[in-house]
């Protein structure tokens, strides 16, 4: 394990610095040599911290650790070839929405920690103390407008700050707008306030030119939500062709990933993946396993990759746990290692990227993967899974992989000599539909 983190490590060290002498790329150029992603979770992101005086001591409200170059050091040495950047803006602002250039040189501190390990980096307007992500309730013609001009005001200065930066450096613009959720009773009024303010965003920076006329941009689905993301289209007009991702998030099934006690009506999930239940458990999974993280994954390779847009899973993890008596340890820790491994080799294969949810708190339950005090590994077994997922992985675009229920029997299928086959081989790539499919 030690030894593939080293070496995608170093395949990231050098396809990055290549890119670097490009001038620009495409959404999906820049997609392909980001995974996997890591968040600097509850990390820039508090606020506001009445207990806390000086802003720039946010940083540490939510967790112990000030980012160091280290920090990022360790992070890339594990395989990691971008970070997330979960930041505030709105809360470090003054009253005139001018933001505190002392919170802004740390953020770019932050930033260029990254850039010097030739890492990517997504520095997004994360939930900033819900001031758009929770406007979805006031839909009026004049709070949208306002929100659609802060939102403005608040890239033209980060963007202009960052304007000289190459590829590396993507912008996202929101974090998980509450649009079109289950509890919405005016969905198609959220969608399209959602997309004014994707729009805006786009505007903002865009029109502050240099780097930022071709940058790549990432905009949010509603609420996140792949389903949402499938079932609604929330992409915004660019000028600049090809250049947009969309965000989505995904903690599921949610009885494994994040559901601490019994409740009325479920149980918490101890053991994912078919070869991981323990006879006798009431904890074994009943939905969510991996036909349908494929499920959920093909609809963004249908909807997005496909054509052309890549997509970020900005967050995502399940809580690792000490298992109570009775229980098999054994079997949960090859639960949590299957489900990271399932998660990012499906995600690659259909266009996504995945960035595992960090937030160093590193006491289980928790979804933590490193220890930003100690510099050490806190939960192997998804680490693990996460770059052997990414290593079992292909890239969309090359070769489609043949998953269950994904290709149909009636279409003619060919070798790649060009002769025709009665049926798929069992392994091995074979051509279908003008595609190469690839059968493990």
């Amino acid at each position: 394990m030690h030894f593939l983190r080293l070496s995608l490590w170093a395949t990231a060290f050098c396809l990055s610095a290549f890119c670097f002498q490009a001038q620009s790329q495409t959404a999906m150029e820049v997609a392909e040599n980001m995974y996997p992603g890591w968040n600097l979770g509850n990390t820039m992101e508090p606020g506001p911290c009445d207990w806390i005086s000086n802003k720039l001591n946010y940083e540490t409200a939510w967790q112990g650790s000030k980012t160091t170059q280290a920090i990022i050091d360790f992070v890339a040495k594990q395989g990691f070839r971008s970070v997330r950047i979960p930041c505030s803006w709105m809360v470090h602002c003054d009253a005139n929405y001018n933001i505190d250039t002392k919170w802004m040189d740390r953020v770019q501190e932050i930033v260029d920690y990254c850039i010097k390990d030739s890492l990517y980096v997504v520095l997004n307007d994360h939930y900033d103390n819900g001031w758009i992500e929770r406007s979805f309730a006031n839909k009026t013609e004049a709070s949208v407008s306002m929100n659609c001009t802060l939102l403005g005001m608040l890239w033209r200065q980060i963007a202009t700050r960052f304007r000289d930066y190459d590829h590396h450096l993507l912008f996202a613009g929101m974090n998980e707008p509450d649009a079109a959720g289950d509890n919405s009773k005016d969905k198609s009024g959220d969608i399209a306030t959602l997309i004014k303010y994707e729009q805006a965003f786009v505007n903002a920076v865009r029109q502050t030119g240099g780097n930022n006329a071709k940058r790549v941009l990432v905009v949010q689905s509603p609420s996140t939500s792949i389903d949402l993301a499938y079932q609604y289209d929330v992409m915004p007009t660019d000028a600049t062709p090809d250049a947009l991702m969309l965000e989505v998030h995904f903690y599921a099934p949610f009885n494994f990933s994040m559901m601490t006690k019994e409740e009325s009506w479920g149980s918490p999930f101890y053991y994912w993946g078919a070869a991981n239940h323990v006879e006798g458990s009431t904890h074994n999974a009943t939905w969510g396993e991996e036909s349908y993280i494929q499920s959920q994954l093909r609809q963004m390779r249908t909807k997005y990759s496909s054509k052309g847009i890549p997509v970020i899973m900005g967050e995502f993890g399940s809580l690792w746990r000490t298992m109570p008596a009775g229980e098999n340890q054994e079997k949960h820790d090859a639960s949590i290692y299957t489900w990271y491994k399932t998660l990012c080799k499906y995600a690659i294969h259909n266009g996504v990227i995945p960035f595992v949810w960090d937030t160093n708190n590193c006491q289980r339950p928790s979804m933590d993967i490193i220890n930003r005090k100690t510099l050490t590994v806190f939960n192997p077994n998804a680490l693990d899974g996460i770059m052997d997922g990414c290593a079992d992985a292909v890239w969309y675009g090359t070769t489609d992989i043949l998953l269950p229920s994904a290709h149909s029997s009636s279409t003619p299928l060919y070798d790649l000599s060009g002769r025709i086959l009665s049926t798929p081989p069992s392994k091995g790539i074979f051509i279908s539909d003008g595609k190469k499919w690839m059968k493990r």
